[in-house]
């Protein structure tokens, strides 16, 4: 009988050590390893997918100029959201990763797509749910598909004959971290555990040229539960987030070898499954019966896609000695700077006082192109003044008072036109990349915040 063989793991980032460590040498965390089982002492041989596959493997060197080049293939959905954080498409051979929060509606979401990709055979893999939980999910979604397979299993080695028996052009895995694989001894959900069932599915999509999504959980602090090589084996990555007390879901790329990392994708919860939300603009900008202080639109830009949100802010006397900053969908480090920039080139005494700001919708906004309407909401509640009701802005602060050109523009002065905005506050060093006369609103270029507030108040 061979010998017991053990390693030890660090959770946070997949370092294997052949001894137990205090502090990690990659990722310098401390009290993060864990001792794994990596092969038993009675442990049979065992198979791989390379046994599985039909396709032989010729590994040899080949220079860069003889490469044929084609463009990747695409399978394109009909979920036009998923279209555009994918980069247009499902990449054949691609394997993507999506995370998000439990109850959040990933496997409603990728079940549905599923579903409804009707010309094609699709394999949903589920290591958390029975056959009848995710058929009365179906029944919800009332959609019927005869190439849909379902299959209910956790061992990786009955996985791939499954698979091979099938042979489906998409396999959908809910979740990685459930799965298990007879090369490890450890439980599920292990660090090693879900390096080698990624990288069995990465064999597999390359192998195969089958795309495959793999579901993942996110631990406590919102990072994607398992080591972080799991992030750098796969293609693509989408996080999938959103309050639960909001009907709205945001499903974000963070990493895409095959498009940009900047697309956002909204839908609706809803009781038939994930509606795509065509129009998000009219969903962020709060419906307001009478104009209130403290409220500005900005002229977002997510992606290729613009976005007018509304930019709520509450300027208060603080009563407690210490004055509150708190934020909720913006960038508390960014809310400092602003109201640095306000107190020191315009004179206001923001230091004695509450500031919130909140983006409405529960949406997180990361362009810097929302300072101005963030800074103009803070100036309308400080003065009690409102804003005009018909006017947006798009334009980043710098630190001497200056606005500065935010990029493309042109797109976000036509998305606040269609909106029905009458002016439209933008930088002056935007003038050279539009032409005012080919837009109905009214455009507004000015140079420092100071401009602004004499514009405004």
């Amino acid at each position: 009988m061979s010998k017991i063989k053990t390693a030890f793991f660090c959770s946070n980032c997949g370092y294997e050590s052949t001894k137990w460590i205090g502090k990690c040498p990659s990722c310098n965390q401390w009290n993060t390893f864990s001792e794994e089982i990596i092969q038993s002492g009675d442990a049979k041989e065992k198979t791989t997918w390379d046994d599985y596959s039909d396709k032989k493997r010729t590994s040899k060197s080949i220079a860069l100029n003889e490469i044929s080049y084609q463009e990747e293939k695409r399978l394109v959905t009909t979920d036009a959201e998923l279209n555009r954080v994918l980069g247009g498409g499902i990449v054949a051979g691609s394997l993507v990763l999506v995370a998000g929060e439990p109850g959040i509606g990933k496997s409603t979401l990728f079940l549905q797509n599923g579903l409804l990709l009707k010309n094609i055979r699709v394999l949903y893999i589920s290591g958390e749910e029975s056959e009848q939980q995710i058929k009365m999910r179906a029944d919800r979604l009332n959609i019927s598909n005869e190439n849909f397979y379902l299959l209910t299993e956790t061992d990786t080695n009955i996985i791939f004959k499954e698979i091979k028996k099938l042979k489906p052009e998409l396999v959908i895995v809910d979740s990685i971290q459930t799965l298990q694989s007879n090369l490890i001894e450890s439980a599920a959900g292990t660090v090693s555990q879900i390096r080698e069932c990624a990288a069995a599915f990465q064999r597999f999509a390359k192998e195969t040229n089958t795309p495959v999504f793999l579901i993942g959980h996110i631990t406590k602090d919102g990072s994607i539960a398992g080591p972080k090589i799991l992030e750098h084996m796969v293609d693509t990555v989408l996080q999938f987030e959103g309050d639960r007390h909001y009907a709205y879901r945001i499903l974000r790329t963070l990493k895409n070898r095959f498009g940009s990392t900047s697309e956002l994708g909204i839908y609706e919860m809803g009781g038939t499954g994930m509606r795509v939300v065509t129009n998000p603009s009219e969903i962020l900008i709060a419906q307001r019966e009478e104009v209130l202080s403290g409220s500005g639109i900005a002229a977002a830009l997510e992606g290729m896609r613009p976005l007018l949100i509304e930019v709520q802010a509450l300027v208060t006397p603080s009563v407690y000695g210490t004055p509150q900053r708190t934020v909720t969908g913006f960038d508390l480090r960014r809310l400092q700077l602003l109201l640095a920039v306000l107190e020191k080139r315009g004179g206001f005494q923001f230091g004695l006082k509450d500031v919130f700001v909140n983006i409405a919708g529960g949406i997180k906004i990361e362009d810097p192109s929302i300072d101005l309407a963030v800074i103009c909401a803070l100036l309308s509640s400080y003065e009690d003044n409102p804003l005009p009701k018909n006017i947006c802005f798009a334009g980043e602060v710098g630190l001497n008072g200056e606005i500065r050109a935010v990029n493309r523009i042109e797109q976000r002065i036509a998305e606040a036109q269609k909106l029905g905005f009458e002016k439209i506050i933008v930088s002056k060093f935007n003038k050279k990349s539009f032409d005012a006369k080919a837009f109905q609103i009214q455009i507004i270029a000015l140079s420092r915040v100071d401009e602004v507030y004499q514009q405004l108040f």
